[in-house]
């Protein structure tokens, strides 16, 4: 599926379908093809809405969970947005939890896949090295559980990204921000249904991380991927969409 990306004041998106809507928000090596599988999917029935997230072009003083969560809240007042399912991979799990817990009139149903926000061990426990390709290439296939997902191309724009000092700058400023940011004693609040889609190989937020999502969010579907690493969504889309399929068949929205 080819994305239509749009660019309209001052934010980049895909807005694919119609009918009920599904926000999406990628992590902090992401992008909207990291959902490729879910849009072609979903759209059918569904819109399906994908933002950018400014990561790599923010200001560096608001590099981090705030400026992130205040440009979701932004975009969601720019799209006129009311009632929708937020899904989030990774940091942009941590960024959903935070603007649920902040705005849970709005979000209908919770998502989250690999998310940071209780524990992550980020990019293997190192920050992206800047023009080293032999340490990109190792670190994205790490996200994975089979290392073939990760290829040249997806490697080749990580590389590209990580080229830049003040781009790492700002992703060393964001992930330093999120791993301090331990949402344990908040998660109780959410109390929307909320699916926890996890591989069971992710060893950047491992198994016991959805475990402990899943003990502290009150309403929660813990659902794993064997073989899968941190992003299922990329790994077994297949997978994936039929989990997340029939969890919105079980918690439909009134309209």
């Amino acid at each position: 599926m080819e994305l239509n990306v749009r660019e309209e004041n001052g934010f980049k998106f895909l807005d694919e379908g119609r009918g009920e809507t599904l926000l999406l928000l990628h992590g902090l090596f992401g992008a909207l093809s990291n959902w490729t599988s879910v849009t072609e999917h979903f759209s059918k029935k569904y819109r399906v809405i994908i933002p950018m997230m400014p990561i790599y072009d923010m200001p560096i003083k608001k590099a981090g969970l705030e400026g992130l969560v205040k440009f979701v809240e932004d975009f969601v007042a720019f799209k006129n947005l009311n009632e929708f399912t937020l899904i989030g991979n990774s940091l942009g799990g941590h960024v959903g939890l935070i603007y649920t817990l902040q705005n849970q009139h709005k979000v209908t149903r919770l998502v989250l896949t690999g998310s940071s926000g209780l524990f992550e061990n980020t990019m293997g426990g190192s920050y992206p090295r800047r023009g080293s390709y032999e340490f990109v290439k190792e670190k994205v296939e790490y996200t994975f559980y089979d290392p073939k997902i990760a290829t040249k191309q997806l490697i080749d724009e990580v590389f590209e990204i990580t080229k830049s000092i003040p781009t790492c700058l700002r992703m060393v400023a964001i992930a330093r921000s999120a791993q301090k940011h331990n949402m344990a004693e908040e998660l109780h609040k959410i109390t929307i249904p909320t699916l926890l889609i996890w591989g069971l190989n992710d060893t950047i937020t491992p198994p016991l991380v959805a475990h402990e999502f899943n003990k502290l969010i009150p309403n929660t579907e813990l659902r794993f991927i064997d073989k899968c690493g941190h992003a299922p969504m990329m790994e077994h889309p297949g997978e994936f969409n039929r989990i997340f399929e029939n969890f919105l068949a079980k918690n439909k929205v009134l309209i």
